[in-house]
């Protein structure tokens, strides 16, 4: 369950979340997540084992999808969307920011509500870089496990303070713990916001080193073709294997989609 955790200054951070299920897209199979972890209590950027790999010839950057529901998430073979759950947290979320920036890549980051309200610095960079943003909740609670009008609360506090700290419109929202009910993913369509689900689960929140990361997801995206695959950019190792795994989709002949709220979905927020 979710770690309240200290402190801006002190750096405390949450613990794995995860995706809805039933996606339309053909890729999609729910995973399950059956281990969390709490992550240090400092941001100590450094380098990882693939601090020094660069992108490669030919191009990994690869359409934009305009997005106004799940149906409208239909990806090709070989086609990926990258999404980072659970954040921002200074330090390795700007390591993945650079990342991305290197590959020229855009993904999106599915915040939690108390980290954009104590890092809002870090949202306003994820913002500026032209990447997605939407919500993971306020506190990152299994919403299954909640009234109706409790969840509700919960979600709508996560988007006011990522719309607070300069995270824009929030138009995509992923459940933690993969927990969701008929009736949450019904209220969410009925506001125009667009539930993520998950293919490829990395699984770093696991207790292993940056390359076993890697090595997973890309075993599981040969398996199921592509998809939308869940990082946690809370993770060290998960900052530390990215530029590796992205030359390796690279070598591979994969593209990384960006999907982005359909324009008529930014009219409806500005309106809210």
């Amino acid at each position: 369950m979710f770690q309240r955790f200290l402190p801006p200054l002190l750096g405390a951070l949450l613990i794995a979340g995860c995706a809805s299920n039933q996606a339309p897209n053909k890729f999609h199979k729910s995973p399950e997540v059956a281990s969390t972890e709490i992550a240090s209590a400092f941001v100590r950027p450094g380098r990882g084992p693939f601090d020094d790999v660069l992108p490669r010839k030919g191009r990994l950057a690869g359409r934009t999808i305009s997005v106004s529901n799940v149906y409208d998430i239909r990806l090709k073979p070989r086609e990926v969307i990258l999404t980072f759950d659970d954040g921002p947290v200074p330090g390795r979320t700007d390591s993945i920011l650079k990342t991305l920036d290197q590959f020229g890549v855009k993904a999106t980051f599915l915040m939690v509500g108390q980290m954009a309200k104590n890092h809002p610095e870090t949202v306003r960079k994820v913002a500026s870089r032209g990447h997605s943003i939407g919500s993971h909740t306020w506190g990152h609670p299994n919403l299954a496990h909640m009234s109706f009008d409790r969840a509700v609360a919960e979600i709508e506090r996560g988007e006011d303070a990522i719309r607070a700290a300069g995270g824009g419109p929030v138009r995509f929202f992923r459940f933690p713990y993969l927990a969701d009910t008929s009736q949450l993913r019904s209220y969410m369509a009925s506001r125009g916001v667009v539930v993520l689900d998950v293919d490829i689960d990395s699984k770093d929140y696991f207790k292993s080193g940056p390359q076993q990361v890697s090595a997973r997801t890309i075993a599981s995206l040969r398996r199921k073709g592509g998809g939308i695959i869940l990082f946690h950019d809370l993770q060290t190792r998960t900052a530390a294997m990215l530029p590796g795994f992205l030359a390796e989709l690279k070598r591979n002949g994969y593209s990384v989609v960006h999907i982005v709220p359909r324009r008529g979905l930014l009219r409806l927020a500005s309106a809210e």
